[in-house]
């Protein structure tokens, strides 16, 4: 079969385009991984002969439903309900379910399509996959948390199970929406088997699984430095978001001795010129992860801290950024900010935080840039880590499972060099850890055959 040309590659993704408009998040994502893998892809006869990228672009299936369940005064809701199983190549499916009143089917396969290639990084047996409902928990009483959870897992239930699918949490599921999620599965399942990762330690759940994506982001961090012979002690940084993920950036941020000078939520931008000290960090904590409140409430009356509403942190000078919010938070203006303002570093810790401009232009000045495929698969990891321990009966302690977490995030970082580093001696972590991640799955679907 002959090789094919760039102009082949505008046509497959224009075809995909036509075909799934409205979904810009998906089509992003796939133009980010097929626009570095076509070269590898042309070199390839086997991927070439049996259509590997046709087949990988599109998700095994989706299963979308209706989730009704009753508010606290009686009356009947509806949600959408949904789960992108995208691909089993190397292991069952894997990846976390997202609650929140925006998701779309579309945003839903940008993440499984990501989650895929995330899984096949950290060298673990793991598909990718996606889900959620269009709920929001905010606001909610614990009650009607527990009827949604119950009435969603109801319609879930048929198509995951330890074997076959292991959703986690995401956005808008913590704690107690597993909680929820797993006792029902268990009583409609009528067996305890580990069908999801994120469970409390009372239940089967793993150490570190709460601070596995941000400590893993910056344990990523850490070995993208020690690779440029630096290191992370009196770094500024600046951090977005104030989530499970922004929160243990930081506080392992600030362990390894960085100034960890911002974070943010929908409000707006909270400023510490000073930095956050482990007892600012507890309070921030406190205030997102306990109350679910609103940053601005940590600032008020305080002398070291600065609130600045409708700001983001990408106006504050630093030498490493962290975006840790939502997808594509941080744009091409943004990024012109950071490099003027001197950062030398940006990890995304988020899934696809950076606009298409924004990694363009931090690849044209070639700093240090890890992308989330590579930088925000340490929960994942961890999350592989309690199926593991779920299978054999067992429970790990922290320091080992803290020890496996950065080792994973070390072995993710040397397979971006290896398929990322120039002759120069440069590492463009996009292309490496695009390639890395879709050799993997593409073996396995060429062994497979065409299934």
């Amino acid at each position: 079969m002959p090789r094919r040309s760039s102009s082949d590659l505008k046509s497959f993704l224009a075809e995909l385009v036509d075909r799934y408009p409205g979904q810009p998040e998906f089509l992003q994502a796939v133009d980010d991984v097929v626009t570095e893998v076509w070269p590898l892809v042309e070199d390839t006869k086997a991927y070439r002969d049996n259509e590997i990228l046709r087949r990988i672009v599109e998700p095994d299936r989706i299963v979308s439903f209706r989730v009704v369940w009753q508010d606290d005064r009686g009356r009947p809701r509806v949600e959408r309900g949904w789960r992108v199983q995208h691909s089993n190549a190397i292991g069952p499916y894997k990846g976390g379910l997202r609650f929140s009143p925006n998701l779309t089917e579309g945003v839903l396969k940008f993440l499984a399509f990501e989650q895929t290639f995330k899984n096949s990084l950290t060298g673990l047996p793991l598909g990718g996959a996606k889900g959620g409902a269009t709920f929001a928990p905010r606001g909610k009483s614990d009650a009607e948390v527990m009827r949604f959870c119950q009435s969603f897992m109801t319609e879930l239930h048929r198509y995951i199970g330890p074997n076959e699918d292991v959703p986690a949490g995401d956005m808008g599921v913590g704690a107690r929406e597993i909680g929820y999620l797993f006792g029902q599965y268990k009583r409609l399942a009528n067996r305890f088997e580990g069908a999801l990762t994120g469970k409390g330690l009372s239940y089967g759940g793993s150490e570190v699984r709460s601070e596995a994506t941000g400590w893993g982001t910056v344990f990523f961090l850490k070995a993208v430095l020690e690779r440029a012979d630096d290191g992370l002690k009196d770094k500024t940084v600046s951090i977005s978001g104030a989530g499970n993920v922004a929160l243990h950036a930081a506080q392992k941020a600030v362990e390894e001795g960085a100034k960890v000078v911002t974070l943010s939520d929908s409000e707006g931008l909270l400023h510490a010129p000073d930095g956050f000290d482990p007892e600012l960090l507890e309070r921030v904590m406190t205030q997102k992860l306990e109350r679910r409140g609103p940053l601005s409430a940590v600032a008020e009356g305080s002398k070291t801290l600065e609130f600045h509403k409708g700001r983001t942190p990408w106006g504050v000078e630093c030498d490493i950024a962290l975006p840790c919010a939502t997808q594509n938070e941080l744009d091409g203006d943004d990024a012109k900010k950071l490099l003027q303002g001197g950062v030398r570093y940006v990890i995304e810790g988020a899934n696809m935080p950076c606009t298409p401009d924004a990694v363009a232009a931090f690849r044209k000045a070639k700093i240090g840039f890890g992308p989330a495929k590579a930088a925000n698969a340490g929960g994942v990891a961890v999350s592989g880590l309690e199926m593991a321990q779920n299978s054999a009966r067992l429970s790990w302690d922290e320091a080992r499972l803290t020890s496996q977490l950065e080792d994973i995030m070390v072995e993710i970082h040397d397979r971006c060099v290896a398929d990322g580093e120039d002759r120069n001696g440069h590492v463009d972590y996009v292309r490496g850890a695009n390639i890395a991640g879709f050799r993997k799955v593409a073996d396995a679907m060429v062994a497979q055959g065409v299934v």
